[in-house]
């Protein structure tokens, strides 16, 4: 199947206000719920994730103004929805700045939160679970020596087997979504030791 790309999906973050103004947990929190939901009004956000609208609006605006989500079209002229822009971010060359670094570690500490909130809650259901769910999930450890350019290779390699999913099945494309098909957060974690 060849599926158009379309380059808005993903998006290379490079630009630090834009990296400060997605770390932020409502703002997160709307991304994924428009994500998973398609496009909704600020009020509908609003109850669903339990927040005034007032808030939920004042987020959307500014999540608008860095281009993460953008009016969609409405049942009449009073809806107002917003939808997601790019389904997918990655802000591996903010790190040429200090203040692109700065920013791009706030991010990924909250979204490193936020990923050990969702296994401790995936811990707490997982012994419900069909074995076919129970036995893909957690957290697996492995250590190796690879030098700069085999590690270059290896995330490389892991992002193309990623975006292979992220072009066949956009998050807010619930056309997309197979039967029994369910949300699957794979949260990529990979540090370096100092040298020795």
């Amino acid at each position: 199947m060849s599926l158009e790309k379309d380059p808005r999906r993903s998006r290379l973050l490079n630009d630090p206000l834009a990296i400060r103004a997605m770390a932020h947990p409502v703002r997160l929190d709307l991304q994924s719920l428009l994500g998973r939901e398609g496009p909704m009004t600020a009020a509908d956000a609003a109850r669903r994730l339990g927040i005034s609208q007032a808030l939920a609006s004042h987020h959307l605006r500014q999540l608008a103004k860095y281009d993460f989500v953008e009016p969609a079209p409405g049942k009449d002229n009073r809806e107002r929805p917003w939808r997601l822009v790019s389904t997918s971010q990655s802000w591996r060359d903010a790190a040429a700045t200090p203040e692109g670094a700065a920013a791009a570690d706030v991010l990924e500490q909250l979204l490193a939160e936020r990923a050990l909130d969702s296994l401790s809650r995936w811990q707490q259901q997982r012994p419900n679970e069909g074995v076919e769910w129970r036995d893909n999930t957690g957290i697996g450890q492995s250590g190796f020596y690879l030098t700069a350019d085999e590690l270059t290779e290896l995330v490389t390699e892991i992002d193309a087997l990623l975006q292979r999913w992220i072009d066949e099945r956009p998050i807010d494309d619930k056309s997309t979504r197979p039967p029994g098909s369910r949300y699957v957060a794979v949260t990529q974690i990979v540090t370096v030791s100092p040298e020795e």
